[in-house]
């Protein structure tokens, strides 16, 4: 199988994911305050990029939430 997150930028992912389950879906699923208190792609990018755990966490629940579904 290819890697499903092969030429998405985590930019992409998070987009995808907060039109898909919104940011407190996110949050309740991903308990990390950029998505919890006043969350932005911004925030949650600056966030993601410097906490290799999280964003190991967002990658997963895209390929679940995102790829799977298509599949």
């Amino acid at each position: 199988m290819s890697d499903p997150l092969h030429g998405k930028t985590l930019e992409s992912i998070l987009n995808e994911l907060v039109e898909e389950l919104g940011w407190e879906h996110m949050g309740y699923l991903i308990d990390i305050n950029c998505f919890n208190n006043d969350p932005s792609v911004t925030s949650s990018l600056k966030f993601l990029r410097k906490t290799p755990w999280a964003r190991k966490k967002v990658e997963e629940l895209y390929i679940r939430k995102i790829v799977e579904k298509i599949n």
